[in-house]
């Protein structure tokens, strides 16, 4: 395992009896980088952080997280790596400050290193006026705050967070990511699981799973050139019945909505906007705005569901 090398999978696989809910995965993260886990629910991402974490046992293949491990020395990894679960796992009858002081005892921080800390990491996450305050009675946003207070209050290596912001608003999920990129110029590493393409696009590096295999991995712009053709966007009133017609034209390989609009995957280089258009022309469908655009990550999160499914 090499120097910068925070995580490295090598085959990771998972079984719970007949199903295999991770299969042979191979993967490593570098020291300091934000790595994006993304796949639909199911597909193994949960189960592979709880792998790394010396939670769940591998059935086959090997995982070191920060060289260690973590089959063999479950108990040593722990204290090198912080864990935010997808479930809030906070006690919810102990106040703000009540549930760091638990964290810390947890991990063996003594009483002057907590006072020394609490403060400044209260006041780094905006909880200081909040300190006193029930956790049953915080807002979402604000429980996630104190989650990823109590996942980094010994100051790990690593940090595992699984489905951070679920359920968090915009604007709470930007800050949020703000104090990721924060730890991470520091040093910590970060593996993140997420159903939002657009907190993929901060991620330095993406993998996206599906039914326990690794479909792809690198850079957002790295996975983005996995689309096999052009995409184009079609507006128009009667967008279903575009949708329709669109299928019948030789050579577009997928159609899928977005919001108002359609995407549209060629594989074919002579079928331009322009063309694209005259067909559904020729289909009753006139006017008919079609443009090509580049691919985002949730074009390429589509092709590669569909085409595994």
């Amino acid at each position: 395992m090499g120097q910068e090398c925070s995580i490295l999978a090598e085959g990771l696989t998972k079984r719970f009896g007949k199903f295999t809910a991770v299969d042979r995965i191979t993967f490593s993260i570098e020291r300091g980088e934000i790595f994006g886990f993304l796949g639909p629910n199911g597909a193994g991402k949960s189960t592979t952080i709880r792998m790394l974490c010396g939670i769940l046992k591998p059935t086959s293949g090997k995982a070191y997280v920060a060289g260690i491990d973590v089959e063999k020395d479950p108990d040593l990894l722990k204290m090198h790596i912080g864990y935010m679960s997808q479930k809030f796992s906070l006690y919810q009858d102990l106040t703000v400050e009540e549930n760091i002081a638990l964290y810390a005892g947890i991990y063996g921080i003594d009483n002057r290193i907590f006072k020394e800390k609490h403060n400044e990491l209260l006041n780094r996450l905006g909880l200081l006026k909040k300190r006193d305050i029930m956790t049953k009675d915080l807002p979402t946003g604000w429980k996630q705050r104190l989650s990823l207070a109590c996942a980094i209050f010994h100051a790990p290596d690593i940090l595992f967070l699984d489905e951070p912001t679920s359920g968090v608003d915009p604007e709470a999920r930007r800050e949020f990511w703000n104090l990721l990129y924060d730890l991470s110029s520091k040093g910590t590493t970060v593996l993140v699981t997420s159903h939002y393409m657009e907190e993929a696009e901060q991620c330095q590096r993406i993998g996206m799973i599906f039914d326990g295999k690794l479909a792809a991995k690198g850079t957002p712009e790295e996975i983005k050139e996995k689309i096999p053709g052009a995409i184009y966007e079609a507006e128009h009133p009667q967008i279903q019945k575009v949708s329709e017609a669109l299928k019948g034209i030789p050579g577009i390989a997928d159609v899928s909505p977005f919001g108002k609009s359609l995407h549209i995957l060629s594989t074919e280089p002579h079928l331009s906007a322009g063309i694209i258009a005259k067909s559904l022309e020729e289909k009753g469908l006139k006017k008919v705005s079609i443009r090509e655009i580049p691919p985002s990550l949730e074009d390429v999160f589509i092709y590669l569901f569909k085409r595994g499914n």
